[in-house]
C-alpha cells in the first residue's frame, strides 16, 4: 500500500479538488494543512521540498512529489482508477480538465481574488467576469443534456471544474442563472 501525504488549504479550489478526489475515491492519505498567509520561504521545509512552486496542493506518493491539481487528478484516475471515467472516455477527460484549467479555473479564482483579496482595475475585473459568465454558459449548456461532464457518470473532470464554484458567492457571481 502506498503512502500518501496531501499538502493543501481549504481555501484553495485547488487543494479541494484533489482532497475531494481522495476521499471520494476512499484513497487513504495523510491531510496537511499550508497556511498560505505564511510568506513562502517560511513555509514548513517538507512542503517546500515537495511542492515545486511552493503551491498547494502537492500530493507526496511514496517519497515523491506531484504538483498541479489537474495533473494529480488525472495520475488519480490513470494509476489508482479515482474517478476515472468510463473506457473511452480518457481523452474526453483529459479535455475537460485542460479547458477548466484554461478557462473555468483562470476566470473564477482571479475575480474571487480580486473581489476578495486584492482589487483589480475596472477592466480587469469586467474581463473576469464576462470570461467567467462564458464559462459557466459552457458548463451550463454541457450539463443541461446530461448530469455529468462525461456520458459515463462522475469523474475527476467534474470536480475539477465545479472547485471553485464554491465561492462563487465571493466572486460577485450568482449561480441561480446557471441552473444545471
Amino acid at each position: 500500500m502506498s503512502s500518501l501525504v496531501l499538502y493543501g488549504n481549504r481555501l484553495s479550489g485547488h487543494s479541494y479538488k484533489v482532497r475531494l478526489a481522495l476521499v471520494l475515491g476512499k484513497v487513504a492519505h495523510e491531510y496537511r494543512n499550508v497556511a498560505l498567509s505564511t510568506p513562502r520561504a517560511e513555509r514548513p521545509a517538507d512542503f517546500r521540498a515537495a511542492s515545486r512552486w511552493d503551491e498547494v496542493p502537492a500530493l507526496v506518493v511514496d517519497g515523491v512529489a506531484m504538483v498541479q491539481s489537474n495533473a494529480i487528478l488525472q495520475w488519480l484516475a490513470e494509476s489508482q482508477g479515482v474517478l476515472a471515467g468510463q473506457p473511452g472516455e480518457r481523452q474526453a477527460l483529459r479535455e475537460w480538465l485542460s479547458w477548466e484549467s484554461n478557462r473555468i479555473g483562470l476566470s473564477l479564482p482571479n475575480l474571487r481574488y480580486a473581489r476578495r483579496f486584492e482589487p483589480q482595475p475596472a477592466e480587469v475585473e469586467a474581463w473576469l467576469e464576462q470570461r467567467c459568465r462564458a464559462d459557466l454558459d459552457v458548463l451550463d449548456a454541457q450539463l443541461a443534456t446530461q448530469d455529468y461532464l462525461l456520458a459515463g457518470g462522475l469523474s475527476v473532470a467534474d470536480l475539477s471544474a465545479s472547485a471553485y464554484l464554491w465561492w462563487a458567492a465571493d466572486a460577485g457571481i450568482d449561480l441561480q442563472a446557471w441552473p444545471h
